[in-house]
């Protein structure tokens, strides 16, 4: 694993909504360029940058026209190259996110592939034999194009899947992982790795990882391709990260991956720390809420940590088990959680082994805002509004006319900035930077640091655990709470209210309050 994991904090950007520095109402390169202080001083050492590559935008950049241009409402490569640069004199890493399981149907390959007449990119995409014959089961176009066959899609019609191969072929069409159409799908994908790698990139976040091969359902078959991508990074680019969207860090981290994040929404203990109305998951907020960081819920850590000390166990030789705050494809936290229950919840995330993720925004507070679809984006689109820099003209986002913005901002009175919640020595956007900064001063709460329940039960709100030799405790209900700490002499860090009994040990922790403690060693 590269070292520099160790101690990563990453920030992730939706570009087209971070900073404007043209006017034209669109983020860009330049604008993450400009901001590397500011996310720096967050102590955020890392990025995770969405998708910047040419394209139709008909989801966002993840129907990627050309792979190796940068689109050019963005900017230009040498833009891209620059970031890096500048990234990298600040002691900083950006991931790109590569989208390896499709392309636009506008890609050059693609264009090729309708064709009538065979050539090297006909295999490039799954095809049907027939204009009239379905996909085995697999959503599927046809009528698109002059050659006779229907073409297996990933999410939208304008999304062809890039054939990886079948794991178990069952149709004439369907083609082996080893035949040589499927090979050199994947030694392309390795050559835009190797594009970006070759001009700074530190390594990539990968879009639906898990989702290449076909017919493979224990994704044995796509497990065997990540591992030969990842053969190839240790041999060529040891310190390239690789991180996926596979939200099963036990399958993603044994298939070659460094990282993998557990999306909330996808195991009912994970989704009960931040976001756990019922129905939450597709923007809409219904039900009662019992996601463990609200202080009236009575939520309960147990099923929490019964499935985390498990997966944590299953994948500590593997790699990083991350959490994110929330990414472009889920409600922000701020749809349910206050500011101060949004300080507990971050600086619980922020403390756990594993690399965590900051969106952009996250760190202020921004808001779920529902807004028409954008780009694909349905649902999704109301987190991903503009950033709030400060309360200027778009809310400092474009100096461009209102009517140009990517997206509105949030038009609220109160609506969160960096520059509001910098005046404010109490604001959330201060409490992460704390928390941050301990994180990095203190290698115990690093990735790979260890980590052990030392209380958890049924019927109480708090949650204590140990990082080598600091506790960290969490009490996020209306009641304070006490237990013991043997050792403990030291409180590092605090939000709320704790107190040590000299010479006892025993650590009293207020209502919505949160602690890190030293113990003799």
């Amino acid at each position: 694993m590269p070292k520099w994991l160790n101690d990563a904090v990453f920030y992730e950007i939706y570009p087209q909504s971070f900073y404007d520095t043209n006017g034209d109402g669109i983020g860009d390169i330049n604008g993450v360029t400009e901001k590397l202080d500011y996310i720096k001083s967050l102590g955020c050492n890392a990025i995770w940058l969405n998708p910047c590559f040419d394209s139709p935008f008909k989801d966002a950049g993840y129907d990627v026209r050309d792979y190796k241009k940068v689109a050019p409402r963005y900017g230009t490569n040498e833009d891209l190259v620059r970031c890096f640069e500048e990234a990298h004199k600040r002691g900083m890493y950006i991931l790109l996110d590569l989208v390896p399981c499709h392309t636009s149907e506008e890609h050059p390959w693609f264009v090729e592939s309708c064709k009538d007449e065979r050539n090297p990119y006909s295999d490039r995409y799954i095809w049907t034999s027939h204009c009239f014959e379905r996909a085995d089961g697999l959503p599927c176009v046809g009528g698109e194009a002059e050659r006779s066959g229907t073409y297996v899609l990933s999410f939208f019609k304008c999304q062809p899947s890039l054939n990886y191969g079948f794991y178990e072929v069952k149709q004439p069409w369907q083609l082996p992982m080893d035949h040589p159409a499927c090979l050199a799908t994947r030694e392309a994908m390795k050559d835009v790795m190797r594009f970006w790698l070759d001009k700074g990139c530190d390594g990539f976040r990968v879009d639906m990882a898990g989702c290449l091969v076909k017919n493979d359902d224990e994704q044995l078959g796509t497990s065997a391709v990540w591992r030969d991508v990842r053969a190839m990074l240790d041999a060529e680019y040891p310190e390239a990260a690789l991180l996926s969207e596979w939200g099963n860090p036990r399958r993603a981290l044994k298939a070659g991956f460094h990282m993998d994040f557990c999306l909330h929404n996808e195991v009912a203990a994970y989704h009960t720390l931040l976001r756990a109305y019922d129905g939450a998951i597709y923007g809409e907020v219904r039900g009662e809420d019992k996601s463990y960081f609200r202080r009236d819920s009575g939520a309960s850590i147990v099923p929490f940590v019964k499935q985390y000390q498990e997966d944590l166990a299953a994948t500590k030789n593997d790699g990083l088990f991350c959490f994110i705050t929330c990414n472009h494809d889920t409600m922000r936290p701020r749809a349910n959680l206050t500011p101060d229950e949004l300080k507990l919840a971050y600086a619980f995330l922020f403390t756990l082994p594993g690399a965590p993720f900051l969106y952009y925004g996250d760190e202020i507070g921004m808001r779920y805002i529902k807004l028409p679809t954008k780009e694909g984006g349905y649902f999704r689109t109301g987190s991903r509004t503009p950033m709030q820099w400060n309360g200027g003209a778009n809310l400092g986002f474009s100096a461009g006319d209102t009517d140009s913005l990517y997206l509105p901002v949030d038009p609220a009175p109160d609506a969160p900035t960096v520059a509001g919640q910098e005046a404010d020595p109490d604001s959330l956007l201060h409490t992460v930077r704390a928390i941050l900064a301990l994180r990095h001063a203190e290698p115990e709460l690093w990735a790979n640091a260890p980590f052990s329940v030392h209380f958890a039960e049924e019927g109480s709100r708090l949650f204590v655990f140990r990082r080598g030799s600091l506790y960290v405790a969490v009490n996020p209900g209306a009641v304070e709470c006490a237990f013991d700490a043997p050792g403990a002499r030291a409180i590092l860090f605090s939000i709320g209210s704790c107190t040590v009994a000299e010479g006892s040990g025993r650590v009293t922790l207020g209502a919505q309050s949160f602690a890190v403690l030293r113990s003799t060693p």
